[in-house]
């Protein structure tokens, strides 16, 4: 049994930094701080400053703009609207499966790690949840990066959006930077992905109980 606790060090390695990349991206994913928009008119956006998430866009207001808002307006994105772009409808899809399958990582290396040290030296098995977690950590993974890397792309090269006129929000800002949630993103791949490569290494303990002579 302690050769097979182990041989599961760099596995249970793997499950820490899983589980915090896990939980990073569903923050990442909740954050409306993707992109922060600073726009010239302040007649609405009070602060000059307006948020763009993948759910909502937020800004703070002074005006009643809605009933029940005193000072922050937020409005959530409602079904597909053809005037937002694709990368925010891909983050939303991906984000879910990452998150999805993030969990299913967890649950597969859980698994695993409790046979390990209750001592069930059942080979196949530990090895198999090993390496189907690994896989779903990689594949969350990735998951993660295509929308960080889009957005991040939209922000670097300070794309404007046609929001609708409901929104209260200009179709292009005057300058636009990276919000928190793209580097908790970025945090989040690195770990999902690492969690990954260290549960695909898993070996299963060789030990020899005789030796048979020819």
């Amino acid at each position: 049994m302690n050769s097979l606790v182990s041989s599961s060090h760099l596995q249970l390695a793997a499950f820490a930094l899983g589980t915090v990349g896990w939980i990073l991206c569903t923050v990442s994913m909740g954050t409306v701080e993707w992109r922060v928009w600073h726009v010239d008119n302040t007649t609405i956006i009070s602060s000059g400053v307006a948020w763009v998430g993948i759910w909502k866009v937020c800004f703070i207001s002074y005006l009643q703009v809605s009933p029940g808002y005193k000072e922050q307006f937020c409005h959530k994105f409602s079904g597909y609207e053809s005037s937002i772009p694709a990368e925010i409808y891909t983050a939303q899809g991906l984000l879910l499966i990452a998150m999805f399958t993030g969990l299913l990582g967890l649950t597969a290396t859980v698994f695993a790690l409790r046979n390990v040290y209750m001592g069930i030296t059942h080979k196949i098995l530990i090895t198999r949840f090993f390496l189907v977690g690994g896989c779903f950590y990689i594949f969350s993974g990735l998951c993660v990066l295509i929308p960080v890397s889009w957005n991040f792309y939209s922000v670097a090269h300070n794309q404007s959006i046609a929001f609708p006129p409901s929104y209260y929000m200009p179709s292009s800002p005057a300058a636009q930077e990276v919000g928190a949630a793209i580097p908790v993103g970025i945090v989040a791949v690195v770990l999902l992905l690492l969690s990954g490569i260290f549960s695909l290494l898993y070996r299963f303990p060789v030990t020899t109980n005789a030796i048979t002579k020819c």
